[in-house]
């Protein structure tokens, strides 16, 4: 099988339309990571109290969260950044299907993101959408997307890593659409370049 990290492409058409390797969906009471050198699904973490991610789950092939990313981070106004998380760049993608569980390739259109800082890394989570999916295939930029739809997933990402009455770990700098969604994930593209194909 195919490292879904490094065997995998991006798309062909990447930025427009890129593959998406889901680890985790909204059923799941534990958060699966992708163990980066066998390439198999591990628990991370069991998530803590109610919090399940609302949407998949995953990240984006052959993509690298450093330089490039962090660079792009601090042009559009983000405070206090030392560096990409040094994480393939994470997804999120709406689909109105009912999923049962990760570790599968899906086709997506990224149409927006959010722009997080997570203890000084760049930590950006594009949203995403199924293709084809008869609910929100049709969308092209985060503006389309139901606001309530947004702050559950500001919610998830603000709280997920939290103890009750524990600071904040993470902040949502701010919430882009599709055209700079495709600049952060060229950025990670470029990344990964950098630091495996060279």
């Amino acid at each position: 099988m195919a490292h879904p990290w490094h065997g995998v492409s991006a798309g062909e058409s990447a930025p427009e339309k890129i593959n998406v390797y889901v680890e985790i969906v909204p059923s799941d009471t534990v958060k699966y990571e992708i163990d980066k050198e066998s390439g198999l699904l591990k628990i991370d973490r069991p998530q803590k109290f109610s919090n399940i991610i609302p949407v998949l789950y995953g990240f984006v092939p052959k993509t690298y969260c450093n330089k490039k990313v962090k660079e792009l981070a601090v042009k559009s106004g983000a405070r206090d950044v030392i560096t990409g998380d040094l994480d393939p760049l994470d997804i999120c993608v709406l689909s109105s299907h009912p999923v049962r569980s990760g570790g599968f390739l899906l086709e997506a259109i990224p149409i927006g993101g959010l722009k997080m800082i997570d203890d000084g890394e760049a930590d950006d989570k594009i949203i995403s959408v199924l293709v084809g999916d008869h609910v929100f295939g049709n969308f092209r930029d985060i503006s389309e997307v139901p606001e309530a739809e947004i702050k559950r997933l500001i919610h998830y990402f603000l709280t997920y890593k939290n103890l009750p009455g524990e600071p904040a770990k993470c902040r949502i700098e701010n919430i882009y659409g599709a055209e700079h969604a495709k600049e952060v994930i060229g950025a990670s593209l470029s990344d990964y370049e950098s630091k495996f194909l060279k």
